[in-house]
């Protein structure tokens, strides 16, 4: 038998694999959390539940997050962080985010995670504040540097979660079988007008 010194390579290779799995461990708990809170929303869902489709226990997501609400918090802000619609910069962002909300939209497309676990845990004050701040922190920051206006970047979220809702959730007729091209063409009018609000 022989004993580690604190400098000994046996013992430094054991703590970079303790380091590993608990970064493989967190990682685990959020993606189980981000589809969790997707799919049932902030209240219909509990650290039990998280921790059952992570394989871990409720205590280990209690030492690492703390409580449920950080771990919302976690999983919002990485749902939260990709660009799912807004595309482009500059003069071709209206053009670029209006073709990606109509692609994105689509009856056959991929479903749109964020908007599902913004639509899902909305009712929730506490959610609603997390989602708030995440909103700002993301896209809201970079429509906001785009545009150089607060009021006409989240006027651009608002008209792309809508389009969302009635195109893909509630599917209203005239925008889930409208025509791609044309539908596309009249949100990038929207977007236009926005972004440019001495044309309109």
């Amino acid at each position: 038998m022989t004993d580690s010194t604190p400098g000994d390579p046996t013992e430094q290779e054991g703590r970079g694999a303790r380091r590993r799995d608990a970064a493989v461990t967190r990682q685990a708990i959020l993606d189980a959390a981000v589809a969790a809170f997707t799919r049932h929303g902030y209240d219909g869902v509990g650290v039990r539940d998280i921790a059952s489709n992570a394989g871990v226990t409720a205590m280990l997501i209690n030492r690492y997050f703390g409580s449920k609400e950080r771990l919302f918090a976690e999983a919002v802000d990485v749902a939260f962080a990709p660009r799912t619609v807004i595309s482009g910069t500059g003069a071709d962002l209206p053009r670029a985010t209006a073709r990606a909300l109509v692609t994105r939209t689509a009856p056959d497309a991929e479903e749109l995670g964020p908007f599902l676990l913004l639509l899902r845990s909305a009712a929730n004050p506490s959610a609603a504040a997390i989602m708030r701040e995440a909103i700002a922190r993301h896209a809201g920051r970079h429509l906001t540097e785009e545009l150089s206006d607060g009021v006409s970047a989240e006027l651009m979220l608002a008209v792309q979660a809508g389009v969302w809702l009635m195109r893909s959730v509630l599917g209203t007729t005239a925008l889930a079988e409208g025509e791609p091209e044309e539908l596309a063409g009249r949100v990038e009018s929207l977007f236009q007008a926005l972004a440019d609000p001495a044309s309109g």
